[in-house]
């Protein structure tokens, strides 16, 4: 099964919450409460986006963390990337190197190819995006979901 780590879930949701209000500051405390999420998950994951410039924080009375960039500028796969580096479905897609085998490795290039799709997909996909009501939420062509 593919699936991304339950942190970057996590992630997902503090930074959906804050682009609902990007101009509101937050505290871990308010998030962790608000989000039903553990307090030292929600800190870690804050300082983990905090360091890859997704969020920006405020001190003192009324400061906490907000956007440092507006939601349409965020993308699902910097939230990927800010909490499990880059995306990559294999070692071998991360570049040159990373596999022994790769000399021999007849799948190589596909896996590449598929990584790199992707990765466009969620680059695709922004945070106000995922901010809407599900049935507003984007459609990719061969991405909706099949009615039976």
């Amino acid at each position: 099964m593919l699936r991304i780590a339950k942190l970057t879930d996590y992630a997902t949701v503090l930074m959906v919450r804050l682009a609902r209000e990007p101009a509101r500051c937050f505290s871990a405390v308010q998030l962790s409460d608000e989000l039903g999420l553990p307090l030292p998950t929600v800190s870690k994951l804050l300082k983990r986006l905090l360091q890859a410039g997704l969020l920006t924080s405020m001190r003192g009375a009324g400061g906490g963390y907000s956007l440092a960039h507006a939601p349409r500028a965020v993308s699902v796969a910097d939230v990927v990337s800010a909490i499990e580096g880059p995306v990559a479905l294999t070692e071998c897609s991360l570049g040159k190197g990373s596999c022994s085998l790769e000399k021999n490795c007849a799948t190589r290039a596909n896996w590449q190819l598929i990584s790199r799709a992707v990765r466009v997909a969620l680059e695709a996909v922004s945070l106000a995006d995922m901010a809407l009501p599900r049935m507003q939420s984007i459609r990719m062509p061969g991405l909706q979901e099949k009615t039976r």
